[in-house]
């Protein structure tokens, strides 16, 4: 049997399951690969596990219950998607331009505070039950797996941003949420993702910069402008005098309505940063109402037919 495991639960994930039989071979208590996978059956044996997704049984150790599927499923936002804000675009139009990049309506019409947000994947079926499983189940191992994509998101950035070194950010929660959590989620999310920095990028993380002032109600159900004034007052920098001429990296686990990381940016920004950049793990797709129109569409009404 092999030892010196700690806490485990099952996985079929093949590359969680190499990574913990390394390390378990690199700590010197298991000497010939046999003996970890007759481990790994006399576990799955004993203490059968199902994955929390999907609800499949889980036959590999790991640190991480769910299964080689589940993950494998949480794949990148297809298709393309607007250059600023990063919803995804529907429209034969799209490309209408040739020298301007693709951007959804809303964005040629309001700027948004942030130079440009990307996210890895949809905020729906298992990628936002594993978000959900280190949030509110606090499955800790979750975090890592959520880095690696925030960490893919990021470099999706690097070709705007160039060699500037960028002052990583998380979004903050309430002093409250934070006991009651036991951890901020944007900030273990964007540890592990800083460990896969991509190459060239100079990222440093600072997560005492934002502070959350005061609890906010849910932005479901409400208006834009009902969304705004939630988040006005939110935010505060603590830290001015390190934001000063400095580019943020913005990052936190989703990006729903937008609103949360453009009240931060706009804090920000009046606080001497320069450029904001955000990145997150997921992000809220409205495909469905989304174009990518031109500026002589929007000149001669054809994006409210396509609209309407």
């Amino acid at each position: 049997m092999c030892a010196g495991l700690g806490r485990i639960v099952f996985s079929s994930s093949r590359e969680l399951t190499r990574a913990i039989t390394a390390k378990v071979v690199s700590a010197g208590h298991c000497f010939v690969p046999w003996t970890c996978h007759a481990a790994e059956s006399l576990f799955a044996t004993l203490f059968p596990s199902d994955c929390r997704l999907c609800g499949a049984p889980l036959v590999k150790i790991s640190s991480l219950p769910v299964c080689e599927d589940c993950l494998s499923a949480m794949r990148p936002i297809p298709g393309e998607v607007c250059s600023v804000c990063g919803e995804g675009l529907v429209s034969p139009y799209a490309f209408a331009q040739e020298h301007d990049e693709p951007r959804c309506g809303l964005c040629r019409r309001l700027g948004p505070p942030f130079a440009k947000a990307t996210a890895y994947g949809s905020y729906d079926g298992g990628l936002r039950e594993l978000i959900h499983l280190l949030k509110y189940e606090q499955v800790r191992p979750a975090a890592n797996v959520l880095g690696r994509m925030l960490a893919e998101a990021i470099t999706d950035l690097s070709s705007s941003v160039g060699e500037t070194c960028l002052l990583v950010v998380p979004v903050p929660l309430h002093t409250r949420k934070v006991r009651q959590r036991g951890f901020n989620q944007a900030e273990l999310i964007a540890r592990a993702a800083l460990k896969l920095k991509p190459v060239g990028m100079q990222l440093t993380l600072e997560s005492g910069i934002l502070e959350r002032r005061r609890e906010t109600q849910s932005q479901i159900g409400l208006t834009r402008h009902q969304r705004r004034e939630n988040m006005r007052g939110a935010f505060a920098v603590t830290k001015p005098a390190e934001v000063q001429d400095r580019e943020i990296l913005l990052v936190d686990d989703v990006f729903t309505t937008g609103t949360t990381v453009s009240e931060c940016a706009r804090m920000l920004r009046r606080a001497g940063s320069p450029r904001v950049w955000v990145a997150t793990v997921a992000r809220t797709l409205k495909i469905e109402a989304t174009y990518a129109i031109s500026e002589e569409e929007e000149e001669s009404g054809l994006a409210k037919a396509a609209h309407g």
